[in-house]
């Protein structure tokens, strides 16, 4: 069945289409890929910049132990929660870049089904044209079929007259040419009872005058 749709679109035609999706598919993934590429880059150097900040107030805190001694109760507590909303928002960076490579990653395999289903409709639909195309022309050709054959029943009809008519006149022909053939019989017999009597009549006339002759001797 999928064959069958070459007979409605060219198979080059078929292959170029492929070719390009294929293409433009691979430039999607590779921008993609390019993204997440520098979207782990950014989050390496945050990672890293985060780091150096850890290590600083690391430094800072070692500074405050240090001067730990000197220090009230209340600049310590300060310290210490200042300490727990830097590690909140460290976590919270770490969570939500995690969250934006997955939405990335959902939004790829959403647009991979689209193309997916857009690729089946169009085979789909491919292979319904060939079905409608297959069965018109089946139509068509019975159509065309009847067609010549009453127009060949009507030619043999025509012909049929033609000839009858023809051999009506060859017949009407022969008859005549009978007639005539017979009245030149005729006319042939009496010319040679006619010869008969003329040589008859000269024969009797030589034997007359052949009798006078010798008579007279």
């Amino acid at each position: 069945n999928f064959t069958n749709c070459t007979t409605v679109i060219p198979l080059t035609f078929q292959t170029n289409v492929l070719t390009e999706l294929r293409k433009w598919k691979l430039s999607l993934i590779e921008h993609h890929k390019l993204q997440m590429r520098q979207e782990k880059e950014k989050h390496t150097a945050h990672v890293r910049h985060l780091s150096n900040e850890i290590e600083n107030l690391k430094e800072l805190l070692h500074t405050y132990e240090i001067s730990i001694g000197r220090k009230d109760e209340v600049v310590i507590t300060n310290l210490t929660q200042a300490l727990e909303r830097e590690k909140e928002r460290i976590e919270l960076m770490r969570k939500f870049t995690l969250w934006r490579i997955q939405h990335v990653k959902a939004k790829q395999e959403e647009y991979a089904n689209r193309i997916a289903d857009k690729q089946f409709r169009t085979a789909l639909m491919k292979k319904v044209w060939a079905a409608w195309r297959a069965l018109s022309e089946e139509k068509w050709k019975e159509k065309v079929a009847k067609a010549c054959q009453l127009r060949a029943e009507d030619v043999c009809v025509q012909l049929t007259n033609d000839y009858e008519a023809k051999i009506a006149e060859l017949t009407a022909t022969l008859e005549q040419t009978k007639a005539e053939i017979l009245r030149l019989h005729s006319e042939r017999e009496q010319y040679e009872d006619t010869m008969k009597k003329a040589f008859m009549r000269g024969v009797c006339a030589l034997n007359l005058e052949a009798m006078t002759m010798f008579q007279g001797k």
